[in-house]
């Protein structure tokens, strides 16, 4: 391929743009770490059911499941409690 010094430089930066926005990505955590025999479970009822209705379904539990918790203390945006705010 030919290209023009001018060509070659605004390559060679935009090479090491990306090089740099890929060396800082950050690693993707799951929410939830499900057991291994839960993923072959979940994955097992998604071929058979469907991707929707399993997902559906396990937002259904999670949502109930969650309701009982008291979490309206809580920031996410921060992490600190109402309560711990309040003790400083």
């Amino acid at each position: 391929m030919k290209a023009t010094e001018l060509e070659r430089k605004k390559f060679d930066k935009a090479l090491d743009d990306i090089l740099d926005l890929f060396n800082n990505l950050e690693d993707d955590v799951p929410i939830i770490e499900f057991s291994e025999e839960v993923m072959e479970q979940i994955q097992l009822a998604k071929k058979k059911y469907g991707d929707d209705t399993v997902n559906e379904k396990i937002n259904t539990v999670v949502r109930e499941m969650l309701s009982w918790l008291d979490l309206d203390d809580i920031d996410l945006n921060d992490g600190e409690t109402e309560e711990e705010k309040n003790d400083e």
